[in-house]
C-alpha cells in the first residue's frame, strides 16, 4: 500500500497525507464514531479527484468525499481514501446575477460564498448553524437545512444541477430532466423505472414533513406534481436528478460542481424572544406562533440558557436579554420589506402570546410575567448576540465537563407542528425510563428539535441504553407521521433503522439505486444502506480498550475527570464542532485561517492530543516530533478558550507538550535565548550599543539566523540604555487610591517610556503607582514567568511566577489593584500562574489583576485631556480579546474629545511573542499579518494614529506597514493637560 501511495503523490496536483498523525486527524467528526482513514487528499482539482476515484476503483478501495467534517451521525468517518476538499478545492467558478444562480466547488464555504454575494445584494439562504466552515458539498451530502427552512426551504430545494464524477470516473450532469443529462444516458431508463415502480411506496412511506433527509430521495425520480413535500419551496414540475445526490452522503457519486439557486438578501429582521414557564407550553405555542408567518421559530431550552451562563461568550448575552429563569425560550424573527409589517407582527406576536398565557385544556398554565413574556431586539448587533449562543446551540450542549455528555443519534426526528409538544412529551418519557434526560434546541418552526440524551458513551451500559432509547423514539416519531432524519442525516447512527422507516420495498430500492450508481461500492460503504449496526463499539471513538495512562501534568487541570489529573476531560472536551475553522470573524483559529490545514486548527490539535494520550499513534507520541510540529504554528492566542464553545484551552495544552518535548530534546538555543531573556536583560540594555549592531552591521542578522534561527527578515527589538530603573516609582503603596504597577521585562528594556507614560497617567487620575522590590533570594526584578512557560521550561517558570506572587500577595490581599501595560505578562497573572501554582495566593492576584483601561475606568472622571481632531485604528492584542476587555480600551479612547476610533477586525496579527521572529515560522506570520492588519494599516493616511497595546503587535506593524503604533498610555500621556 505504501508504494501505491507514494505512485498516487506523484499523479495529483494537490497533497497526499498518510502519517499516523495526519490520518488520525480525520477519523473523526463530530459524531461519537472513529474509523482510521488510509490517506487524505487535499485536491485541487477535479482531475485529482477523477485521478483519486479511478485509483480507488483499481484496488478495490473506497473514497470519502469530505468538507468540513462535523456530520454528527458519522457520515465523514470511513476506512476510506478521504479528499478534503476544503483547502483547495473551493472556488466560486460563475456567477449570474440576473438569473441568481452561481456555480461553486464543493469545498467553497457558506459564509465565504456569502460574502461573495452580498455586494450583488445575493445570498445562499440554507442558514446552517455551522455556516463558517460548513462547505457547500458538505451540505449537498447530507441535505442541510437550517433556520429559516419555513420560508426558503432545505438544500434540496436550492439545487439545480450537480456536474458529478462517477465511480467509473466518467463525468455526468445531474439536472434538470429535459435539459438532458449527459454521461447518465445508459442509467436513466433504470432511474425512472425504479421511480416509477416504487411510487405508490414512496407516497405511502415517505413522511410528509418538510425536514425528511433520511433514506434516498427517490421521490426525485417522480414529477413533483406527485410527490409534492410539504413545505417545499420548489416551483418546477420537471424531475431533478441533482436531488438523487441530495442528501446522498457521498455515496452515488462525487459532486465536482454544484449549481445553486440564490435568493434576494433578506429584508431587515425584527426578533423576539418569547419566554415560556414550561417546556411543553414552549411546544405547544409553536404552531400557533408559525402561522404569523416568520422566518424561524427557534428553541432555547433552560439547559442551554444555565450552561451559556457558564461560558464566558455568552454570559453577557444571557444576562441581557432572558429574563428570570425561563424553562424554554422561542426565538421568533420577523422579515417583513415593509419595517412596518415588522412591528405589527410584533403586536400580533404579544397578542399571541397573551393568549396562550391564559389557562388551555389539558395544558400547563403559563407563568411568566406578561411584561417578561416577550423581549423585542431591534438593533442588528444585539440580535446577532442571540443568533451566535443560538447557532452554537449544540456546543453549548456539550460543555458539560462531565464524562456524560449529550449524545447525537434521536436528535433532529421531525414531527407535524400540531405533534410536538406531545411527541417531546414522549420523549422525555423513554429518556426517564432509561434514568437519564435529554437537552433540548433548534427549529420549533418546522417540528425539527435538536435533542440529546446525557449518556457515558465509555460505559457498554449507557451504549445499551442508547441502541434502546433509540428504537423507542423512532418507534414514537414513526406514531406521529414523523421523519426519523430530520436534518443530520443518516451516516453510522441512523441506516441501521431506514429498514424500519421505509419498509422492505423502499430498503430494496435504496439499495438498487445505490448498486446503479457504484456498483464496486467506491463510494463511502456502509452509510444509508448495508450499513453497521449503530452500536458497534469497535467503531466508536472511545472504543473498548480505550485508556488513557497517568502522567504528570504542569498546569491545573482538576476541573475536568479523567486521567492525567484531567488533562484527558479537557482534551476530550472536542467534540470536532468545528468552530476553529472558520475564516472570519474573532480571533480563532489564526494559524489554520492562513494555512487551511486540519494540522493547524484547534481541533486537529486536540484529535492528535487525545489519539496520543490513548496509545493510538505509538509510544511517546505526546513527546514525539510530530506532536511538536502539531504545535508549532500554535500561536497561544487564547482566542480558543474565550470561542470555542467547549472551552478548549489549546494554549495551556501546548504547555504540557512543550514540557514533554523539551524533557526528551532539551532547549535549543534559540529556547534558551527566549527563556532567560528577563535574566540576561539588564546586561543587554547596559550594553545595547553592542547588542542593536545585530541589524546594523551587513551579514549579522544572517550570521544570527544561522546560529540563533532567528530570522534575518526582520530586526529584533532595541534595548535600551535608559530603561526603566526600579527606583523610578515607589517600592510601597502611598496615597488613598495606591495602584500596584506590574512592570513586564519587555516594557522595561524595550519600551521604558510606556511605563513612564502610564506612571504620569495614572498619577492625573489621582492614583499613585508603586512597584516593589523583588525578596531578598535575588535582586532580579521580578517577572511573570512567560518566556520561561513559552518554550515549556515550566520549572523555571514556577519559580519565577511564585517570586512574583509572594511579592504581590499581600498587597493584594489588601485589595488594591494590580495594572500592567503589556497584555500577554499581565494577562498570565489572571490565567496561566493561577493554573500553574494552584496557590490560594495566585488567585488571590488574579483577582485583583485589571489592565491600564479597565483601572482607568473606574475613575475616569478624574483625568483631563486635551481634545485632538484625529482618527486612529486600534488593534486589540489577541488576550485583549480572549479576555473581553477591548471594549475598555474603547472606551478610554472615547474619553478624548474628537478622536474618531475605528477598531479593525483582525484575528492575531502574527508576531505572538518570539513565533514572528522564527526563521520557520516568519512567512506564516506575515501571512497571518495579511490578512487584515497590514492592509488596514497601509490604507489610512500619514495622520491616522494607529494604536496597539501589544509589544509583538506594535513590532509587526512598524516591519509590516513601517508605521508607528502607540500604547494608549502614551496617547494619553500626549493628550493629558498639566497644570
Amino acid at each position: 500500500m505504501t508504494k501505491d501511495i507514494t505512485r498516487l503523490k506523484r499523479s495529483l496536483e494537490g497533497d497526499v497525507l498518510d502519517s499516523a498523525f495526519d490520518r488520525g486527524r480525520y477519523a473523526t467528526d463530530a459524531s461519537i464514531y472513529q474509523m482510521m482513514p488510509l490517506a487524505v487528499i487535499t485536491p485541487r482539482s477535479a482531475r485529482d479527484i477523477k485521478t483519486t476515484i479511478e485509483f480507488a476503483q483499481a484496488r478495490k478501495l473506497s473514497v470519502l468525499p469530505r468538507g468540513a467534517g462535523t456530520s454528527q451521525n458519522g457520515q465523514t468517518v470511513n476506512k476510506a481514501l478521504v479528499l478534503d476538499n476544503s483547502v483547495y478545492f473551493n472556488r466560486l467558478l460563475d456567477l449570474d446575477v440576473a438569473n441568481m444562480r452561481c456555480s461553486v466547488e464543493p469545498g467553497m464555504v457558506l459564509d465565504t460564498l456569502n460574502r461573495l454575494l452580498k455586494p450583488h445584494g445575493l445570498w445562499f439562504p440554507v442558514d446552517v448553524s455551522t455556516s463558517s466552515r460548513a462547505t457547500i458539498g458538505g451540505m449537498v451530502g447530507n441535505n442541510s437545512a437550517g433556520g429559516r427552512s419555513i420560508r426558503y426551504g432545505i438544500m434540496r430545494d436550492n439545487v439545480g444541477a450537480i456536474d458529478a464524477i462517477l465511480s467509473t470516473g466518467r463525468t455526468a450532469r445531474f439536472g434538470l430532466l429535459n435539459e438532458g443529462s449527459a454521461g447518465l444516458e445508459s442509467l436513466l431508463p433504470d432511474l425512472l423505472a425504479l421511480g416509477q415502480d416504487n411510487s405508490g411506496e414512496i407516497e405511502a412511506r415517505f413522511p410528509k414533513v418538510l425536514r425528511r433527509v433520511g433514506g434516498y430521495n427517490l421521490d426525485a425520480l417522480l414529477p413533483d406534481t406527485l410527490a409534492k413535500r410539504p413545505g417545499s419551496t420548489a416551483q418546477e414540475d420537471d424531475i431533478n436528478l441533482s436531488h438523487l445526490l441530495v442528501g446522498s452522503e457521498g455515496t452515488l457519486a462525487y459532486s465536482a460542481a454544484i449549481e445553486l439557486k440564490l435568493s434576494p438578501l433578506p429584508a431587515p429582521k425584527i426578533m423576539a424572544l418569547c419566554h415560556f414557564a414550561s417546556f411543553y407550553a414552549a411546544m405547544d405555542a409553536a404552531q400557533y406562533l408559525v402561522a404569523l408567518d416568520p422566518i424561524t421559530v427557534e428553541l432555547i431550552d433552560q439547559t442551554m440558557i444555565s450552561l451559556a451562563r457558564s461560558i464566558p461568550l455568552f454570559k453577557s448575552t444571557v444576562d441581557d436579554y432572558i429574563r428570570n429563569t425561563p424553562e424554554a425560550v422561542l426565538v421568533v424573527e420577523f422579515a417583513e420589506e415593509d419595517w412596518a409589517n415588522n412591528l405589527a407582527k410584533i403586536d400580533q406576536l404579544q397578542a399571541v402570546m397573551a393568549q396562550l398565557s391564559d389557562a388551555q385544556a389539558g395544558k400547563p398554565r403559563q407563568k411568566i410575567r406578561p411584561e417578561e413574556a416577550v423581549v423585542v431586539i431591534t438593533p442588528p448587533d444585539q440580535q446577532a448576540r442571540i443568533s451566535e449562543m443560538r447557532k452554537s446551540g449544540l456546543n453549548i450542549m456539550m460543555s458539560m465537563k462531565s464524562e456524560a455528555k449529550p449524545v447525537s443519534f434521536v436528535e433532529d426526528c421531525a414531527v407535524p407542528l400540531q405533534d410536538l409538544a406531545d411527541y417531546t412529551q414522549g420523549l422525555k418519557d423513554i429518556f426517564e425510563k432509561y434514568g437519564t434526560s435529554g437537552t433540548w434546541y433548534a427549529h420549533a418552526s418546522v417540528g425539527c428539535l435538536h435533542v440529546r440524551p446525557v449518556l457515558n458513551m465509555k460505559l457498554s451500559a449507557d451504549v445499551q441504553k442508547m441502541k434502546s432509547i433509540a428504537t423507542e423514539a423512532f418507534e414514537l416519531v414513526k406514531k406521529y407521521g414523523g421523519s426519523h432524519s430530520g436534518e443530520h442525516g443518516d451516516g453510522l447512527s441512523r441506516s441501521e433503522f431506514n429498514p424500519v422507516m421505509f419498509g422492505p420495498q423502499l430498503t430494496a430500492a435504496f439499495r438498487k439505486l445505490k448498486a446503479l450508481f457504484d456498483p464496486a461500492g467506491v463510494f463511502n460503504p456502509g452509510k444509508i444502506v448495508d450499513a453497521p449496526d449503530m452500536d458497534t463499539r469497535a467503531l466508536f471513538r472511545f472504543a473498548p480498550g480505550y485508556h488513557v495512562a497517568d502522567f504528570p501534568t504542569q498546569l491545573n487541570w482538576s476541573a475536568w475527570p479523567g486521567a492525567a489529573d484531567g488533562f484527558q476531560g479537557a482534551v476530550e472536551m472536542c467534540n470536532n464542532n468545528g468552530a476553529c475553522r472558520k475564516r472570519d470573524g474573532g480571533v480563532m483559529c489564526p494559524s489554520f485561517r492562513v494555512t487551511g490545514a486540519e494540522k493547524d486548527s484547534t481541533r486537529g490539535r486536540a484529535n492528535s492530543l487525545r489519539l496520543a494520550m490513548s496509545g493510538q499513534l505509538g509510544a511517546k507520541a505526546l513527546a514525539s516530533p510530530e506532536m511538536a510540529d502539531t504545535m508549532k504554528l500554535c500561536v497561544s492566542c487564547k482566542a480558543c478558550k474565550h470561542e470555542c464553545p467547549t472551552g478548549v484551552d489549546m494554549a495551556a495544552m501546548k504547555i504540557e507538550t512543550s514540557v514533554l518535548y523539551r524533557a526528551e530534546n532539551g532547549l535549543s538555543r534559540r529556547d534558551r535565548l527566549i527563556a532567560y531573556l528577563p535574566d540576561y536583560a539588564p546586561i543587554a540594555a547596559a550594553l545595547a550599543p553592542l547588542f542593536n549592531l545585530r541589524d546594523k552591521l551587513p551579514g549579522l542578522a544572517w550570521l544570527s539566523q544561522i546560529l540563533t534561527g532567528f530570522s534575518a527578515n526582520r530586526p529584533l527589538p532595541l534595548w535600551q540604555r535608559r530603561w526603566f530603573q526600579s527606583t523610578e516609582l515607589a517600592v510601597t503603596p502611598i496615597g488613598e487610591r495606591p495602584v500596584l504597577l506590574f512592570v513586564d521585562t519587555f516594557s522595561r528594556y524595550f519600551e521604558p517610556e510606556n511605563l513612564r507614560s502610564a506612571q504620569r497617567v495614572l498619577t492625573a487620575a489621582g492614583f499613585t503607582p508603586f512597584a516593589p522590590l523583588p525578596d531578598q533570594r535575588s535582586r532580579k526584578p521580578l517577572c511573570c514567568g512567560r518566556t520561561h512557560l513559552s518554550v515549556g521550561n515550566v520549572a523555571r517558570a514556577r519559580d519565577t511566577a511564585q517570586r512574583l506572587v509572594e511579592a504581590y500577595a499581600p498587597y493584594a490581599a489588601a485589595g488594591i489593584p494590580i495594572v500592567g501595560l503589556e497584555p500577554s505578562c499581565l494577562l498570565a497573572l489572571k490565567d496561566e500562574i493561577p493554573a500553574l501554582l494552584n496557590t490560594q495566593d495566585a488567585q488571590q492576584v488574579a483577582k485583583m489583576v485589571l489592565t491600564f483601561e479597565e483601572l482607568l475606568l473606574t475613575e475616569k472622571t478624574a483625568l483631563r485631556l486635551k481634545p485632538l481632531q484625529a482618527k486612529a485604528l486600534l488593534h486589540g492584542h489577541c488576550h485583549q480579546k480572549a479576555f473581553g476587555v477591548m471594549r475598555p480600551v474603547q472606551e478610554v479612547l472615547g474619553m478624548i474629545e474628537g478622536l474618531e476610533v475605528e477598531t479593525i477586525e483582525t484575528s492575531c496579527c502574527g508576531m505572538a511573542g518570539a513565533f514572528g521572529y522564527g526563521a520557520e515560522t516568519f512567512d506564516i506570520s506575515m501571512q497571518m499579518a495579511e490578512a487584515r492588519l497590514l492592509p488596514a494599516i497601509r490604507g489610512a493616511d500619514a495622520q491616522t494614529y494607529v494604536i496597539a497595546d501589544g509589544t509583538s503587535c506594535r513590532s509587526q506593524i512598524k516591519d509590516g506597514a513601517a508605521r508607528e503604533a502607540v500604547h494608549v498610555a502614551r496617547l494619553l500621556d500626549q493628550q493629558l493637560i498639566k497644570d
